[in-house]
């Protein structure tokens, strides 16, 4: 029986829908004798919502029973806000684990011996996976990593501006906190050339992304 990841994120997300949680992604590396299936959770956008009105309603204080809230909260208020925010606490990745794990060894979904399962947060610079990542979190900063250059460069950060069905528009950002300069940066203005304000890059082109945190 080979490792069926569709069906094992599937299974995750039933489970996960059961306790207000979604699944955000799947991992799974090692060799025969040393498997991890990584698991990254968050609360659903109902459960999301009722996080982030009740912690505004109440002020600092209706974050500090959930330090990890608290925090995510500095990293999120102006920059998307609830979009970015995961609300997930250490009893939810146990509950989840537990209740998970139970499944994937009584369904047989990953065959083979042992394996460790790991389930946290996706965290405030969690990756950017497609079409409906970009457009939830348009306005916040985000580093893309291209398969080919777009305009000399493979590495770009800006804030996510538009989407379409086929590209990502960032716009750059160039003084205070922005990013650091890339040598093609550099090279064009030592040569008298100002840079790209903005750049629009292909789904299709895009290796990697994920959100940059800002606090």
């Amino acid at each position: 029986m080979a490792f069926d990841v569709d069906r094992i994120r599937a299974t995750g997300q039933r489970v996960a829908a059961s306790h207000g949680l979604d699944v955000v992604e799947i991992e799974f590396s090692g060799g025969a004798k040393h498997r991890t299936l990584r698991v990254f959770i968050e609360k659903n956008a109902e459960e999301r919502r009722k996080l982030w009105e009740q912690a505004e309603s109440a002020g600092d204080s209706g974050a500090d029973s959930n330090p990890h809230l608290k925090s995510e909260m500095r990293g999120t208020q102006g920059r998307g806000g609830m979009e970015q925010l995961s609300g997930v606490t250490h009893e939810d990745c146990a509950t989840f684990s537990r209740d998970f794990g139970t499944v994937l060894d009584v369904e047989d979904l990953i065959p083979g011996g042992e394996y460790t399962l790991e389930v946290s947060s996706p965290g405030l610079d969690r990756k950017l996976k497609g079409i409906e990542d970009y457009r939830r979190f348009l306005g916040l900063l985000a580093k893309v990593q291209t398969f080919e250059p777009v305009e000399g460069n493979r590495h770009w950060q800006g804030r996510l501006h538009d989407v379409t069905n086929a590209s990502v528009k960032l716009v750059l950002e160039r003084k205070g906190g922005g990013p650091k300069k890339k040598s093609s940066e550099l090279r064009a203005q030592s040569s008298g050339k100002a840079g790209p304000s903005e750049v629009e890059i292909a789904l299709k082109n895009i290796e990697k992304a994920q959100l940059v945190p800002e606090f």
